[in-house]
């Protein structure tokens, strides 16, 4: 439960502010980093690049999380899935939680000046932004489209591995950007069916509130479709191989299966299993990217 106004905060732990970091998302981000960054080259990235060049992006992804945590703190206290986050508990103060974004975003744009290039600081930056204050701080709250728009910003990762790596942009990174953002809604919207009523409570305008779970199911698999699509682009402009376009079709199908799944509604927790499973699904395919990266080369 939250705190009283008023009432001052319990004592921080160091675990607390990892908390506010979203380590799990962070993770899955830098895995899709790493990914682009493999991919840009064939020559291999330099050790600081691919060391100082992920800690910069996952510190900047981390002080995102944390202003995130602050803005969402009345809505996390009032949801079972987060009244227990370090600051609707009241083990951290907003302020304390701000700072501690602020010397995060910091530092990790100073890496990324220093050991990459300032392309890939400034879409660094403005990623951070889309997902800090352009999702969290207004479309979170103002269209049940929100986790489509804002879902650009979490998209940006490979592009930003891509850049770190290369210094440039091309169309390989922007469809790893795409990938992810057609992936966005039909992960999200599985859990916020799942998770329907407390969103409801908290008056955030998430699809299956909004225009009912049938629409949100419709959505879901349509999205799906789009995303297998999608998936087997790198194939087609020979980015990659048979391996790769033989991960997409398995995992693609898979995931097409749980999204008629939960359509028709003939399994229990089908949502929050379809949730799950695209969280194996984004992992597993960018793992196939890199794969098939390899073998390629090796050729």
């Amino acid at each position: 439960m939250a705190i009283l106004i008023g009432e001052r905060p319990s004592q921080a732990i160091w675990r607390d502010y990892l908390e506010l970091t979203k380590p799990k998302v962070v993770v899955l981000m830098l895995i899709t980093s790493l990914v682009g960054m493999f991919l840009a080259t064939r020559a291999g990235v330099p050790w600081t690049v691919l060391i100082f060049g992920n800690l910069g992006i996952a510190l900047c992804a981390g002080g995102a999380a944390a202003v995130n945590h602050v803005v969402d703190r009345r809505i996390d206290a009032v949801m079972a899935r987060t009244h227990k986050r370090p600051i609707a508990e009241g083990r951290v103060s907003p302020s304390a939680a701000l700072t501690f974004a602020f010397v995060l975003a910091a530092l990790g744009q100073a890496m990324l000046l220093t050991f990459t290039n300032p392309l890939t600081a400034w879409l660094t930056l403005a990623s951070l932004l889309g997902y800090a204050v352009i999702y969290t701080g207004f479309l979170k709250r103002a269209t049940p489209q929100n986790i489509v728009i804002g879902g650009l910003a979490g998209a940006a990762p490979p592009l930003l591995g891509w850049t770190a790596a290369t210094g440039h942009v091309s169309a390989e990174p922007l469809l790893l950007v795409l990938i992810i953002f057609a992936w966005t809604p039909p992960h999200f919207w599985a859990l916020a069916i799942h998770r329907k009523e407390e969103y409801a409570k908290a008056d955030i305008p998430m699809l299956p509130v909004t225009h009912g779970v049938h629409y949100t199911k419709i959505h879901i698999l349509l999205y799906t479709f789009a995303l297998l699509a999608v998936s087997l682009m790198p194939y087609v402009i020979h980015m990659s191989g048979m391996l790769y376009l033989v991960c997409a079709l398995g995992l693609g199908a898979r995931f097409l299966q749980w999204a008629v799944v939960l359509y028709r509604g003939t399994r229990p927790h089908a949502a929050i299993n379809t949730f799950k499973y695209s969280i194996y699904y984004l992992f597993l395919l960018f793992i196939a990217l890199l794969v098939d990266h390899y073998l390629l080369l090796n050729l």
